[in-house]
C-alpha cells in the first residue's frame, strides 16, 4: 500500500530546500532519471494487476456458477496477500534495501503470473485465488518500496511533484487493466461461446515475462539506495519516555476508518461489471440494430435473461475502465482542494457525498443511480491518503509503526466486500450497496471529529498521490 506521509515540515532555512538544478539529481550531482523512469513502471504494473482484478469476479460468476458472495473470494485473496505481507515487507526492505526489495517483489509476481497457466488446466477456484493471493504478495514489497523511495530519489522540495509523475503512471495502469480483463476473460469464438477460462492465463503470463525483465534491468541497474532523512526529531525532547501508539484517539479510528474505507472501495471496483450487466435501466432496442450507428460501440450491448437491452460484459469492463478515469481526477483534482482546505474537512465532505450516492444507488433511481456509482469513484481518491496522514499526524518516529497498522487495515477489502455480495444475492445488488453507504458515514464520522480527536485544528497540504 501506498504510505504517504503528510506530517509538519521543519522550519524553513533548511538547506536541503535550496534549489536544485533538477528534480532528478542527488546531493552529490548524481542524476537518478533513468532509476525513477524504472520506478514508473513498477508504478504502472500494479495499477494495471489491480484493474484486472476488478473485471475477474463477473468471469468466475459465469465459470464457475458462483453467487456474488463467493466469487468475492477473489478481492479477499487479493487483500489477504497485501496483508499477510504488509510488515514482512516492510522488514525485508530495511534489510534488503531498496533495489533487493523491488527485485525480490518483481519475482514474487512473476511466480504468481506464471502460476495462472497450470491454474487454468487445474481450472478450479482454488487455484485462480492462490495466483492472486502471491501477486498481491509481490505487489506489496513493489508499493511499500517504490512511494517512500520516489520522495527521497532528488531534491526533497520535489518530492510530491516525482511521486504525482509516478502515480499518474498507475492510473494510466488502472484505465487499462478493465480494458485487458475485458479482452481475455469476456472473449468470444466465432460461434459466440466464451473463451475466457482458457485465455485467462494470457495476461498474466505476460505480467509474469514484463517483471522478469524488469528484474533483469533492476539486478544491472545502479540503483542508490538513498536514506529518508529524520525530519522532525518529535521524540528527542523525551528519548527514555515511550507512549503507546494506541493512546492517540486520531489514530486508533484511523485504523478503522481505513479498514471500512477500503471495504468500501473494494465492494464498489469488484462488484461494479455486476451493477452495469444487471442494475442499469433497460436500453432502447434500436441501439442494437445493425443500422444504428453505433460502429464499435455496438458489440457493447446484448439481450439479458429478463429480455432487456443491456451492457455485455465486455463493455461493462470498459466502463470500469471509465470509472478509474473518475478515480484518477478526483485524484489530482483532489490534490489542489487539499491545498487550500483542511484536510479533515475535506474527508469528511468526501464522505458525507459518497453515503448520499450510495443512497441513490440503493433507492434505484434509474440512470440517476448509474451516474452516481461513476461519481463514488471520484469521490473515494483521496479518503486513503487523508486517512493515512491524518492517522500519523503527530506521532513523530512512532508514525513508522503506526504505519504499519494502517496499512494493514486494508484487510477491510477482503472481508466486507463478502457482506456486500450476500446481500446482493438476498436481495439485488443496488440493495447491496447499504454495505459501502455504513463505510463511508464511518469515514465521515472521522474527519469530522478529527480536531477532536486529535487537539489539533486542523492540517494542510495532504499528498493524494498515495494509496488505493
Amino acid at each position: 500500500m501506498n504510505t504517504s506521509s503528510s506530517e509538519h515540515r521543519p522550519a524553513p532555512l533548511d538547506p536541503r530546500l535550496a534549489p536544485k538544478k533538477s528534480m532528478f539529481v542527488l546531493e552529490n550531482g548524481r542524476s537518478v532519471f533513468f532509476v525513477f523512469c524504472l520506478l514508473i513502471l513498477l508504478f504502472a504494473l500494479w495499477g494495471f494487476c489491480n484493474g484486472m482484478i476488478d473485471v475477474m469476479d463477473k468471469h468466475f460468476q459465469e465459470e464457475l456458477h458462483l453467487s456474488l458472495s463467493q466469487s468475492a473470494w477473489v478481492q479477499f485473496a487479493h487483500y489477504l496477500g497485501y496483508f499477510l505481507m504488509a510488515l514482512p515487507a516492510g522488514w525485508l526492505a530495511t534489510k534488503l534495501g531498496y533495489k533487493g526489495g523491488i527485485i525480490t517483489g518483481l519475482m514474487m509476481v512473476a511466480v504468481g503470473g506464471f502460476w495462472f497457466i497450470p491454474a487454468t488446466h487445474i481450472a478450479s477456484f482454488w487455484a485462480f485465488l492462490l495466483g492472486v493471493c502471491v501477486i498481491a504478495a509481490g505487489l506489496t514489497f513493489l508499493e511499500t518500496i517504490a512511494n517512500p523511495y520516489t520522495t527521497v530519489l532528488g531534491p526533497i522540495q520535489f518530492a510530491a511533484t516525482r511521486i504525482n509523475l509516478a502515480q499518474s503512471c498507475n492510473g494510466i495502469g488502472l484505465l487499462l487493466g478493465p480494458v485487458a480483463g475485458g479482452l481475455f476473460f469476456y472473449s468470444k469464438n466465432a460461434a459466440g461461446e466464451s473463451t475466457g477460462s482458457a485465455n485467462l492465463w494470457i495476461p498474466y503470463a505476460f505480467i509474469g515475462c514484463v517483471v522478469i525483465v524488469l528484474a533483469i534491468i533492476f539486478y544491472f541497474a545502479n540503483v542508490p539506495d538513498v536514506k529518508m532523512e529524520d525530519d522532525y526529531h518529535l521524540d528527542d525532547a523525551t528519548p527514555n519516555v515511550s507512549h503507546s501508539i494506541w493512546t492517540h484517539p486520531h489514530f486508533t479510528m484511523a485504523v478503522a476508518a481505513q479498514f471500512l474505507y477500503v471495504a468500501a472501495q473494494a465492494g464498489i471496483f469488484s462488484f461494479f461489471i455486476n451493477y452495469m450487466t444487471s442494475q442499469v435501466p433497460p436500453i432502447p432496442a434500436s441501439w442494437h440494430t445493425p443500422d444504428a450507428g453505433l460502429g464499435w460501440f455496438g458489440g457493447w450491448f446484448e439481450i439479458h435473461r429478463n429480455g432487456a437491452l443491456g451492457f455485455s460484459n465486455k463493455a461493462a469492463s470498459n466502463l470500469a475502465s471509465l470509472g478509474f478515469l473518475c478515480f484518477l481526477i478526483g485524484r489530482f483534482t483532489g490534490s489542489a482542494i487539499l491545498k487550500k482546505f483542511a484536510a479533515h474537512k475535506v474527508l469528511g465532505l468526501y464522505s458525507a457525498l459518497s453515503v448520499v450516492l450510495c443512497l441513490l444507488i440503493f433507492f434505484k433511481l434509474g440512470w440517476v443511480s448509474v451516474v452516481s456509482v461513476f461519481l463514488t469513484y471520484f469521490f473515494m481518491s483521496i479518503m486513503f491518503p487523508t486517512i493515512f496522514a491524518l492517522g500519523i499526524f503527530g506521532l513523530g518516529e512512532r508514525a513508522k509503526k503506526a504505519s504499519s497498522f494502517i496499512v494493514m487495515a486494508i484487510m477491510g477489502g477482503a472481508v466486507l466486500p463478502k457482506l456486500m455480495g450476500a446481500v446482493g444475492d438476498k436481495y439485488d445488488l443496488s440493495r447491496g450497496f447499504i454495505v459501502p453507504m455504513v463505510c463511508f458515514a464511518f469515514v465521515a464520522f472521522y474527519g469530522f471529529m478529527w480536531p477532536r480527536l486529535s487537539g489539533a485544528e486542523g492540517m494542510h497540504g495532504i499528498s493524494t498521490s498515495g494509496g488505493h
